[in-house]
């Protein structure tokens, strides 16, 4: 008998299953988080992936074999169906916003897009369609319907708020009015809605940039001048103060206005009166002053390029305008206004921003303000072709490489919300009182935000540092 041992009797290998093309195409669609079903030729479902279970509350053993109609039950089925339109004419439908209804009843909003499946002889064969859940974008724009709406001006902050509650009774009365604040904030709105609200509504408003005339036509401009006062006087000519008769007239920039002329203006406020320039007849100045300027008035007055006097003249009551960088709480609310306004304007759908695009507005610091959002937002409503604006319709300046070159999936709201509290948090040195007061809800509110959305705070906030330190900070229990 051999004393080696036999040889051991090997173990068949059994071959590994090898995915076909069709499940691992299947196992991609199922891996997106937009819902996504395929129909055949007579617009039975042949497909559905898992996002369009979650979506319509549908399983997919119950969707497939059955007409799509009877899924989705969406507001555009009987009568326009997008997908039935792409089957008969081979037109694809992209970003067409519509509600379908879920097994639960919910009314939901969607973005769909559709297509054409061909076989190899490029006969139809059926059609795919994509869909998008709107719900947290839907929400959103609840969200900034809840602002506070005061003619052309919108806003959640409420710095804003205290300032357009102010405005009835400042504009009751006759007082000169200052109102400042940076570039673009909004200050000829807020001089508008004063002259509306005011006695003088039914005389003219009448603006005068003092910035923008040189200042050897400005006093022309504003006093008006008789024939024969200067070479090319053919004609007299009414100023402005005397176009804005019974009404208001706003002197926009008046810190760019010579102190020679700050004399002039400043005996029109005195004393009500005023004459053009080679006239000899003096004129009554019948019109509310409303002054407008984006310069530190009070740094000028030191420099001794401002009059005092004329200061504390056009100061009676003063309205300063924050800038949006200190009320982002806004730029939800104004991006809904501007799209409203030129969707009407332009007759073209626009539903709103994505959630992605939204948030690379509020990173952005806004040195242009309002005014800055206002052509930000324009420029994304010209290229989008669809019914959202979408990150890589807005300014390329604006965008970050990432969002450039591959946008990245559409995020929660909930995402959006926890970088927006955040950056807030630390604009405020993580002071959750003066973030609160920004952000326009009371301060329990923000820590159930904090709480719910796992915002991740310091070890000290803006109220510790102040006070030498010591008290601590804590993510669960701020």
């Amino acid at each position: 008998m051999d004393s080696q041992a036999a040889d051991p009797v090997p173990t068949p290998r059994i071959p590994a299953r090898t995915e076909t093309p069709t499940e691992r195409f299947e196992a991609v669609l199922n891996s997106i988080s937009d819902g996504v079903f395929s129909v055949d030729a007579h617009g039975r479902i042949t497909f559905f992936n898992r996002a369009a279970e979650q979506v319509t509350g549908v399983s997919r053993e119950d969707a497939l074999g059955r007409p799509c109609h009877t899924v989705f039950r969406s507001d555009i089925c009987k009568d326009a169906c997008a997908l039935r339109y792409t089957l008969e004419t081979g037109q694809p439908i992209v970003d067409l916003m519509v509600h379908i209804r879920s097994a639960h009843g919910e009314k939901i909003p969607v973005s769909i897009a559709t297509a054409l499946f061909r076989d190899r002889a490029d006969n139809v064969v059926g059609g795919v369609e994509t869909f998008r859940d709107l719900r947290q974008v839907e929400a959103l724009r609840r969200q900034v319907k809840d602002g506070y709406v005061f003619g052309d001006i919108v806003t959640r902050s409420p710095a804003m708020r205290r300032i357009l509650q102010s405005l009835p009774t400042i504009a009751g009365s006759d007082s000169t009015v200052l109102i400042t604040g940076e570039s673009g904030t909004g200050k000829e709105l807020i001089a508008r809605s004063l002259h509306r609200l005011s006695p003088r509504s039914g005389g003219p408003l009448v603006a005068v940039n003092c910035g923008g005339i040189p200042d050897t036509l400005l006093e022309a401009e504003l006093f008006g001048y008789e024939r024969g006062a200067f070479t090319g006087a053919v004609r007299a000519k009414p100023g402005r103060f005397a176009l804005a008769a019974g009404g208001t007239i706003l002197l926009d920039e008046i810190g760019d206005m010579s102190i020679q002329l700050q004399a002039k203006l400043l005996r029109v406020l005195q004393e009500g009166t005023y004459e053009a320039l080679g006239g000899v007849r003096t004129e009554t100045a019948d019109v509310r002053v409303l002054a407008a300027t984006n310069r530190d008035l009070p740094a000028m007055i030191r420099e001794g390029t401002f009059r005092e006097d004329l200061y504390y003249r056009i100061n009676v009551f003063e309205l300063k305008l924050p800038p949006l960088r200190e009320r982002m709480e806004d730029v939800p609310l104004l991006v809904e206004h501007f799209i409203r306004h030129l969707s009407a304007l332009h007759e073209k759908t626009i539903t709103g921003m994505s959630s992605n695009a939204l948030r690379i507005l509020l990173s952005h610091d806004y040195p242009g303000n309002v005014r800055e959002l206002e052509n930000i937002v324009e420029h994304g409503f010209v290229l989008s072709p669809g019914t959202l604006i979408r990150c890589e319709h807005l300014p390329e300046w604006i965008r970050p490489p990432s969002a450039s070159s591959n946008p990245p999936a559409l995020e929660t709201l909930d995402e959006v919300e926890r970088d927006f509290i955040l950056r807030t948090l630390r604009n405020h040195g993580f002071n959750r009182a003066a973030t609160a007061r920004q952000l326009g809800i009371h301060r329990s509110t923000l820590y159930r935000k904090i709480r719910k959305l796992g915002v991740a705070l310091p070890e000290t906030d803006g109220r510790s540092s102040r006070q030498g330190g010591g008290r601590k900070a804590a993510a669960t229990t701020p």
